[in-house]
């Protein structure tokens, strides 16, 4: 896939996706600490980016990586089944995913961090300055 590829996305999307920036969950606000600024290994993350009919709660372009924190909402069952009918679309236009539990974030925030450093390191080649 190139590099900073654009996935288009339904312009309203860009309303909502303002809006669940100004309301982000503990966790979310954790972990954007934590990865915003370039502070891992030098790429940029985005926070709540459209993609498609859909928003990802934190995004690299240039590692077409999707993080999701998945809060209690995800463990419903429609829920759940939409979570990877939309993975798998997002997944088709060649974004790779890595998923966290919302508790996990919050109680574990070091390890998750870590895991996030680790799939960069192992799915790159370039080297950025750290």
């Amino acid at each position: 896939m190139p590099k900073n590829k654009i996935i288009p996305y339904r312009p309203e999307l860009k309303l909502l996706a303002r809006q669940l920036r100004k309301n982000s969950t503990l966790a979310e606000v954790l972990l954007w600490c934590e990865i915003k600024g370039k502070q891992l290994l030098g790429y940029q993350f985005h926070r709540q980016v459209p993609m498609l009919d859909y928003i990802v709660d934190f995004y690299c372009h240039e590692l077409a990586l999707a993080i999701e924190v998945d809060g209690e909402s995800h463990a419903h069952e429609d829920t759940a089944a939409n979570d990877i009918t939309r993975q798998q679309r997002l997944e088709a236009e060649g974004v790779c995913f890595l998923r966290f539990d919302d508790l996990e974030v919050k109680q574990n925030l070091a390890s998750v961090v870590n895991e996030i450093y680790h799939w960069i390191e192992e799915n790159t080649n370039d080297d950025k300055e750290l």
